[in-house]
């Protein structure tokens, strides 16, 4: 039964019309049975997974006229009702927090989104200081410096909370209407379908939730992380390894708003031997922690007293990789230590971020650091977004943006399917998706990785070799802007 260009409707719903609304289906226990049972509810599109990259598509498809017809479904096994957005005070910032590129933002604004952001929890920053944590080579990235940018006040990044971009995308997605979604509901089961009188399910994927339901998949995406239920039921390797390091995350309040004040932010990263610090800024006085380090010294950071937690802070953006190190084998005490060395260590404050005077109650934490890439992003009828697809260093800060970069092209891909009266969940239809973001992802990782694997080195030729790099790409305009322009997504 056809229904308009790229949208099929198995007999079984006939009839049916478009939800008007978002429909939330939530079923406590398994408590029915009848003779239908084992029919699936059908629709084109099914997301497992509520993240940042699962509802910017959901949203991208409602909100494209193209595709706004299509039957859509999201499967989240948390509770969405519970997982509300508070505002807290603009003192209070959670830990869980991203560095979304223009070309992210740029994607929310054309999908409408980006009004529902909270724009008073989001931080722009116009520069960046990279350093290297054995020779102090540096490399400057601001817009302002470049004689070739067109516009010399752009923004490089936009730093906000995890949940103000989940919140925003709920509220878009509320207001276009037109979702069932499941919630909370984990995956039990992905099988294909069944095969009837009246249809031929058999090479569908269908979904067996924990509530008992079933439903079943024109096109399923996995936006379902980095151990994807979707990516499993499809056969789809993904490989990698571990890098032996956690990255420490917490919430810091400054002395002030930083050395360019409130109109001029700045981000900083320190690439240490064990890994790379950055400091990102939020807005106010307040900044974003992210320390790649060993899962001991991780674990060492988080056992101690917020007073020390804060020195070692300070001191990693101002004391030598030795000094680092002897302090991390003190079990306490690393305060009054610091306090010492730094006295005795001539820096330029300005060089380096405003001095951290508290960390936020609750916010330090870590988690391991890996690299994945799945062989493949597409099969029949399953696509996979964001960390379903691939993980990444997070020195880049480039790991969302990724998985906006992902669904944009899927969108546009389910978008010339569904003009050209295309099957939207078969193979041939999805490769432009597949092409336009594997072999960019795959350099993207490649990049990160081996910058982890430089800065790792200690001494010998490799740090002088990488330190004249570094001053070399600083001193070249153009270049600097190439690679800057890469990094906001241009």
């Amino acid at each position: 039964m056809s229904l308009g260009p790229g949208v099929w409707r198995p007999a079984i719903r006939r009839g049916c019309k478009p939800c008007s609304s978002i429909r939330l289906i939530i079923v406590a226990r398994r408590g029915y049975a009848s003779t239908t049972e084992s029919i699936p509810e059908i629709y084109d599109v099914v997301c497992v997974g509520g993240g940042p990259a699962g509802l910017s598509l959901l949203s991208g498809l409602r909100a494209t006229k193209a595709t706004s017809g299509l039957r859509i479904a999201l499967i989240e096994s948390q509770d969405l009702q519970k997982s509300v957005f508070k505002r807290d005070s603009q003192n209070e910032f959670s830990n869980r927090c991203s560095s979304l590129t223009p070309a992210s933002v740029s994607y929310f604004k054309k999908i409408g989104a980006w009004a529902h952001f909270d724009t008073s929890r989001i931080q722009p920053y116009q520069e960046m200081q990279v350093w290297d944590g054995i020779s102090d080579s540096r490399i400057s990235f601001d817009w302002g410096n470049l004689q070739r940018s067109p516009n010399p006040h752009s923004t490089i990044a936009y730093m906000t909370e995890n949940l103000n971009i989940t919140n925003a995308l709920r509220s878009h997605l509320s207001s276009l209407g037109g979702i069932d979604i499941f919630s909370p509901a984990k995956v039990d089961a992905i099988n294909f379908g069944p095969e009837t009188e009246d249809t031929d399910l058999s090479a569908w994927p269908t979904v067996t939730l924990s509530t008992g339901q079933t439903i079943a998949a024109r096109l399923l995406v996995g936006a379902d992380g980095a151990n994807s239920p979707v990516r499993t039921f499809a056969g789809i390797e993904s490989r990698g390894w571990d890098y032996g390091r956690h990255g420490v995350v917490a919430t810091l309040r400054l002395q002030g708003p930083g050395w360019g004040g409130n109109t001029h932010k700045i981000a900083y990263q320190r690439f240490l031997p064990t890994g790379p610090i950055a400091m990102l800024p939020l807005p106010g006085n307040m900044a974003s922690l992210v320390w790649s380090t060993t899962p001991e010294r991780a674990s060492r950071l988080k056992s101690l007293s917020p007073t020390d937690f804060v020195a070692m802070v300070n001191a990693a953006f101002r004391l030598s990789a030795v000094d680092l190190s002897w302090l991390h084998d003190l079990p306490s005490g690393q305060d009054a230590e610091v306090q010492w060395r730094e006295a005795n260590t001539p820096v330029k404050e300005r060089a380096i971020p405003m001095r951290v005077t508290s960390v936020q109650e609750g916010t330090v934490a870590s988690f391991p650091l890996k690299m994945r890439h799945a062989d493949t992003y597409t099969g029949e009828r399953v696509a996979l977004v964001g960390d379903a697809a691939h993980t990444i260093h997070p020195l880049a800060g480039q790991g969302l943006n990724q998985g906006q970069a992902d669904v944009a092209a899927l969108l546009d891909t389910i978008e010339t399917a569904v003009v050209h009266g295309q099957d939207i969940g078969s193979t041939i239809s999805l490769e432009a998706y597949n092409a336009a973001r594997y072999a960019e992802n795959n350099a993207l990782l490649g990049v990160v990785d081996k910058l982890h694997m430089l800065y790792s080195v200690e001494s010998g030729p490799i740090v002088g070799l990488r330190s004249l790099g570094l001053s070399a790409v600083n001193a070249m305009g153009p270049v600097k802007e190439f690679f800057m322009r890469r990094a906001a997504g241009a």
